[in-house]
């Protein structure tokens, strides 16, 4: 319903189902502004473990976007803070319309991991060990998952007009249920979506588990 929304794509498997049916349905992104929501800090674009090459191979490549409209953030930067600055910047030149989000085993959205300000903006974390040990399935061993990341915060996530969350499996469900249930904390970073009032949330059953 709106050809030139602006719209900002997160990685990791849960959200390959997604990539695949926007491609297949051969959805108009011709207009599309793209924004990503975050990188591992000190991996080069073409890495295979970045995210830019992430986004590219699993949905950009295959969609009639525009390449200037597709706006990434780079972890081989040389200036983290003009980098970041430069991002919240196109942010505020280009209100987020849609933002797609997954959600970690310990409540983290983006890289805003347990502790991150709902005030946030975008910055260089320091991944949890959770974090880590959870991301090292897609590298050779846990020693090559990079220990710090850039991510737009928490307050840039709860700016955009509408949110969806997704996630899968089982080993989601206690982090759904205190998501959802619990108390609204900065120690568990997704409840700060529950102060959007446009929030989708969509999950399978075994995420689902244990709020039946």
């Amino acid at each position: 319903t709106k050809p030139n929304s602006v719209i900002c794509f997160p990685t990791g498997s849960t959200v390959l189902g997604l990539y695949n049916e926007l491609i297949k349905n051969k959805v108009d992104f011709s207009k599309i502004i793209a924004f990503n929501i975050d990188e591992y800090l000190g991996l080069s674009k073409n890495n295979k473990q970045s995210y830019n090459y992430f986004l590219k191979k699993n949905l950009f490549n295959y969609v009639n976007i525009k390449k200037q409209n597709i706006n990434l953030l780079d972890g081989s930067t040389k200036n983290i803070k003009k980098l970041c600055s430069d991002y919240e910047k196109k942010l505020k030149k280009h209100p987020i319309d849609i933002i797609i989000l997954g959600i970690g085993v310990n409540g983290h959205i983006g890289f805003n991991e347990p502790g991150s300000k709902f005030t946030s903006k975008t910055r260089v974390v320091n991944l949890s060990k959770e974090t880590i040990r959870s991301n090292s399935r897609f590298f050779k061993n846990i020693k090559e998952v990079p220990r710090k990341a850039i991510t737009i915060g928490i307050a840039t996530i709860l700016s955009s007009k509408k949110i969806v969350l997704l996630a899968s499996g089982k080993n989601k469900a206690k982090i759904i249920k205190k998501f959802i249930k619990g108390t609204i904390t900065e120690k568990l970073p997704a409840t700060a979506l529950r102060k959007n009032k446009n929030v989708t949330i969509i999950i399978d059953k075994q995420a689902n588990s244990l709020l039946d």
